[in-house]
C-alpha cells in the first residue's frame, strides 16, 4: 500500500507488518513462530494459530523494529525475539530495553528522537501512550507504547501511527490531538484472556471507530485481529462495525505477502 506519506505496508500476521517509509525498513512487533505454538505464563496460555506470511530469512535487512512491548508472546514470540539482533535498532519501552539489552533503545511516552532516512529525510520518532487493558490494568499487563513517525518540520506534517497493544482511552485521544496522522496501523481484535477478566486488552472495533473519528485524515489499517486464539473480534466484525458507523471506506486491508 502506498499513500501520500510514502509508506508501503506488507502484512506478515498478527501484529507484525513490514513497512517501508522514506526508504527506512521497519518491522512492528515481530512474531515469526509457526502456527500451533503455545506460550504459558502463569494461568494464561496463548495459542498461535497461523504461520507468518514471510519467513525471517526472506525479510531482508531491517533498519528499525518498533516493539510495543516485550513481555507478551503474541507481540514478541521466540523467533521474533531471536531476529531482533539482525535489526539495526529496536525501539521499545524503557523497561523492555533493559531486559533485551544489545541494540534495544528504551522510550517513555512522548519521548522523541530523530533519525535520518535513507532518502535523506530527517524523521522524528515519538513514543506514544498505550494502555493494555481497562483502567487499573497497568500493573498486571506492564508498560506498553505506540509510535508516531513523521518528517521533521511543521506539527501538521503527515505522520503514521502504530498503536501497539492498547484500548481507546485518553492517552490515545491525546495522540490524535497532537499529530496529523494519515496512516494508522491499529492492533485490534479485542483480545481477551480469562485470567484478566472479561474486559478487552486491545482495541475493539468500536474503539477503532472512535480512533478513526479522532483522526479524520487517517487511513485505518487493522493489525493483530487474527492468527491467535485469544482474539474475539474478526475481520467481519471490524468491517460491520465500520460500515454501521459509515466509515467503511476508511479501512484498508493489507494482504499478506505470499
Amino acid at each position: 500500500m502506498t499513500g501520500q506519506d510514502a509508506i508501503e505496508i506488507t502484512y506478515i500476521g498478527g501484529p507484525t507488518a513490514l513497512i517501508s517509509y522514506h526508504g527506512l525498513r521497519l518491522l512492528t512487533d515481530p512474531t515469526f513462530d509457526s502456527g500451533g505454538e503455545e506460550y504459558s505464563s502463569g494461568p494464561t496460555t496463548l495459542r498461535k494459530l497461523a504461520d507468518p506470511a514471510i519467513a525471517i530469512d526472506n525479510l531482508g535487512p531491517i533498519d528499525l523494529v518498533l516493539l510495543s512491548h516485550d513481555q507478551h508472546s503474541d507481540n514478541l514470540d521466540h523467533a521474533g525475539r531471536q531476529m531482533l539482533s539482525r535489526a539495526e535498532k529496536v525501539f521499545t519501552t524503557a523497561e523492555g530495553a533493559k531486559r533485551l539489552g544489545g541494540n534495544a533503545v528504551g522510550f517513555v511516552p512522548w519521548q522523541t528522537t530523530e533519525l535520518s532516512a535513507p532518502d535523506g529525510t530527517p524523521l522524528l520518532v515519538t513514543a506514544t501512550p498505550a494502555r493494555h487493558g481497562p483502567f487499573g490494568s497497568e500493573g498486571r499487563s506492564g508498560p506498553v507504547i505506540g509510535f508516531v513517525l513523521r518528517p521533521a518540520g511543521s506539527p501538521d506534517t503527515e505522520a503514521f501511527y502504530f498503536s501497539g497493544d492498547t484500548v481507546w482511552y485518553e492517552g490515545v485521544a491525546e495522540v490524535a490531538r497532537w499529530f496529523n496522522v494519515t496512516t494508522a496501523l491499529v492492533n485490534m481484535g479485542a483480545a481477551r484472556v480469562q485470567a484478566a477478566g472479561p474486559a478487552p486488552l486491545t482495541m475493539t472495533a468500536a474503539d477503532a471507530v472512535q480512533l478513526a473519528r479522532a483522526l479524520p485524515n487517517a487511513t485505518i489499517v487493522p493489525l493483530h485481529f487474527e492468527g491467535w486464539e485469544h482474539f474475539t473480534e474478526s475481520r467481519q466484525v471490524i468491517e460491520q462495525t465500520f460500515r454501521t458507523a459509515g466509515l467503511e471506506a476508511r479501512l484498508r486491508w493489507v494482504s499478506p505477502a505470499r
